[in-house]
């Protein structure tokens, strides 16, 4: 091989190695920033929570009594995932600042409503004084499939600059669940011919 093909490898291989380094790196940043529980740890904080809470609001009550309410909290859990379509698959936060009357974190949500994914990512600034806290969403980021449909983008696009979640959510909810009506009458159509 002559010196100008050598060179081409040794310049593609130092390419390559800058950015796997790179990559480790933001991978190692992603393990240490990003927080993600799974159901059963999530069930499991509740469950802390619960007796926590009701060991120092109400004193100690009974493991059947505390067992009955979290029997009453997933019931609603599982209504409002019925009765919405969604469902969350994901979440983890970060801490990006914190001070005496200010905290930012960075959260990332990710799941189903009916047949669509979705995914957001957004800061949630809560800021205290004297009287309240108050809460702001701040650069929401949506992605969601809605193929070619112009109108979600728009929706999408309107969410993510007034950083309106409730909105998202319930249009999501209602859109969703049309759409899976839609994809199945045209399934139905197309066994049909």
């Amino acid at each position: 091989m002559d010196d100008g093909t050598c060179q081409v490898y040794e310049d593609e291989i130092r390419l390559l190695e800058e950015e796997i380094k790179l990559l480790a790196e933001k991978y190692e940043d992603g393990q240490q920033e990003s927080t993600s529980f799974s159901d059963e740890e999530i069930l499991m904080s509740i469950k802390s929570f619960q007796r926590e809470f009701q060991g120092e609001s109400k004193g100690h009550e009974s493991p059947s009594d505390l067992k009955a309410q979290l029997e009453s909290l997933e019931t609603d859990l599982s209504f409002l995932m019925k009765f919405t379509g969604i469902q969350f698959t994901n979440h983890s936060k970060k801490t990006v600042e914190k001070s005496k009357n200010r905290t930012v974190q960075k959260h990332r949500l990710s799941g189903n409503c009916h047949s669509l994914s979705f995914q957001l990512e957004f800061q949630l600034l809560e800021m205290q004084n004297k009287e309240n806290v108050s809460a702001v969403i701040t650069d929401l980021t949506i992605i969601m499939e809605s193929g070619d449909d112009s109108d979600v983008r728009k929706f999408v696009s309107s969410t993510e600059e007034h950083g309106n979640l409730l909105t998202f959510f319930r249009s999501l909810s209602s859109y969703a669940e049309w759409y899976e009506h839609r994809r199945r009458t045209f399934l139905h159509f197309k066994v049909v011919y």
